[in-house]
């Protein structure tokens, strides 16, 4: 018992200091619309992964290094004549997720599971796990405080930033490496395929309720944090995945902002075009509202 004890409370301060670094590069992925890339970065993670466990290396390093070769490929395929991001990103997913597989099918009698590293094992965290996730979360705070104004000008004005004499390509490469490193110290919590829901669905929900960046961003943190930390006491109360339960709750509330934020939530909208109709058009006498019949339209 005190040993889970021990391990629940690693598994705490994981879920706080996760939550915190998808929280803050959620905004910069939601901000600049890369939510897609992300999804492929957690996916070309794979084969590095599976490379640094039959060798016997750091898990992080080779999931790291993977993740940045990934980054450098789809940004010099999305330079070149022909190419959009899209399709880049595409074709990284697709490869880097299928070269792991296949690495891992052809390791005969290699009998490592490496199915935590899909799905997450928040639970099985040390110390060492402890001290990657805190320092990537400084390094991620540190960067983001110093170039803010930077990436938030180039992620709304490219062309008035890349006029302004600022380095644009830089600034992406920069930020695709900050999604890499959160993405290559998240996986091993929450796994590749769930993390793509703690990065985006925070900071998507934070989106919806304000236009202020400094808002938006406490929001996406403390939703991601609550996320993380309210899916570990679920997977503890009934005895289910961590890392799902905590991709659940992220969704979740996404789905509730999409429905009750004031301005641009799915009822307010239907309010508002509820109001627009009845709401007579300028110049014209409200016929209602004095009592007159109010002629048909349409056929």
């Amino acid at each position: 018992m005190r040993w889970l004890d021990v391990a629940f409370n690693r598994a705490l301060l994981e879920s706080v200091l996760v939550g915190s670094m998808c929280g803050l590069i959620g905004v910069q992925v939601v901000l600049r619309r890369q939510a897609f890339f992300t999804m492929a970065m957690t996916h070309a993670t794979f084969p590095g992964v599976v490379i640094a466990a039959v060798i016997g290396v750091n898990l992080y390093l080779g999931g790291a290094v993977a993740g940045v070769l990934a980054a450098l490929t789809v940004t010099a395929l999305s330079r070149r004549r022909g190419h959009d991001v899209s399709t880049a990103t595409a074709v990284a997913l697709a490869a880097g997720f299928s070269l792991g597989v296949v690495l891992l099918s052809a390791q005969n009698g290699f009998t490592k599971n490496l199915t935590a590293y899909l799905t997450g094992s928040i639970l099985t965290v040390d110390e060492q796990d402890l001290m990657v996730a805190a320092a990537v979360t400084a390094g991620v705070v540190l960067v983001l405080a110093a170039v803010h104004k930077e990436l938030l000008y180039a992620a709304f004005d490219r062309h008035g930033a890349r006029a302004a004499g600022y380095r644009t390509g830089a600034m992406d490469l920069l930020v695709l490496i900050l999604i890499e490193a959160v993405v290559a110290t998240t996986v091993p919590a929450i796994g590749t395929i769930l993390t793509l829901a703690l990065v985006v669905a925070p900071a998507g929900a934070a989106r919806l309720w304000t236009d202020r960046i400094a808002s938006m961003t406490a929001f996406a943190v403390a939703v991601a944090v609550c996320s993380a930390v309210g899916g570990l006491y679920l997977s503890r109360a009934f005895d289910i995945a961590a890392g799902g339960a905590i991709s659940l709750l992220a969704a979740a509330c996404f789905m509730l902002s999409t429905m009750f934020a004031p301005r641009q939530g799915l009822i307010a909208r239907a309010a508002h075009r509820r109001r627009r109709r009845r709401t007579p058009p300028a110049g014209e006498p409200d016929r209602a509202a004095h009592g007159e019949p109010v002629p048909a339209t349409g056929r």
